[in-house]
């Protein structure tokens, strides 16, 4: 996959030439309209200046050509587990693979920072997002009953784990492959 290289342009949402970048001091406040525009439940931009200052988070943005956040996601990586904690996609940019490209850059940063497992929660009726993560070897582990606030929805607690396996490692390979190619095609 593409990582941190700028690509030439076209308009924001018509298949976006995005790249994946670290989220920045700057880039809170943008977030921020971005997680309201996504979520019922927001976090602060303090959790965010937080979590930029935290050793053990991740955070990075989708960012178009004309330097527009179209995207976000976030996880923490403690000992040999990381917790993806956010991914997020500006909701007219959606089913356009940014959220993978996001899903995608934290799994191999989590294994690159020493991770052999990944966990994350995912609203009980987000198909969308549970199915993308099962594609990418997240199991169905548990159920959270009346985890979000907003409306007591139920959270399903997915686990990924031997990360560090040859085999999972081919599967990440052959799915950044596959990234590049849509990103090449829409060049």
């Amino acid at each position: 996959m593409i990582v941190n290289e700028p690509t030439a342009g076209e308009h924001e949402f018509a298949q976006p030439k995005i790249s994946i970048l670290p989220l920045a001091l700057s880039d809170v406040d943008e977030v921020s309209r971005l997680e309201r525009r996504c979520f019922a439940l927001a976090w602060s931009p303090s959790a965010y200046v937080t979590e930029i200052g935290n050793p053990s988070a991740y955070y990075v943005v989708a960012r178009t050509a004309d330097d527009t956040i179209i995207g976000y996601a976030g996880m923490w990586v403690i000992m040999d587990e990381a917790h993806l904690t956010t991914v997020a996609v500006e909701p007219a940019a959606r089913g356009r693979k940014i959220g993978e490209r996001l899903l995608h850059n934290l799994l191999i940063t989590s294994i690159a920072r020493g991770a052999e497992r990944a966990t994350l929660e995912v609203r009980e009726t987000n198909s969308v997002a549970h199915n993308l993560y099962l594609k990418y070897k997240f199991a169905d582990v548990a159920l959270r009953k009346n985890y979000y606030s907003d409306n007591r929805e139920n959270a399903i607690i997915m686990w990924a784990n031997d990360m560090t396996s040859v085999q999972y490692r081919e599967m990440l390979l052959e799915y950044g492959q596959r990234l590049d190619n849509v990103e090449a095609q829409n060049r």
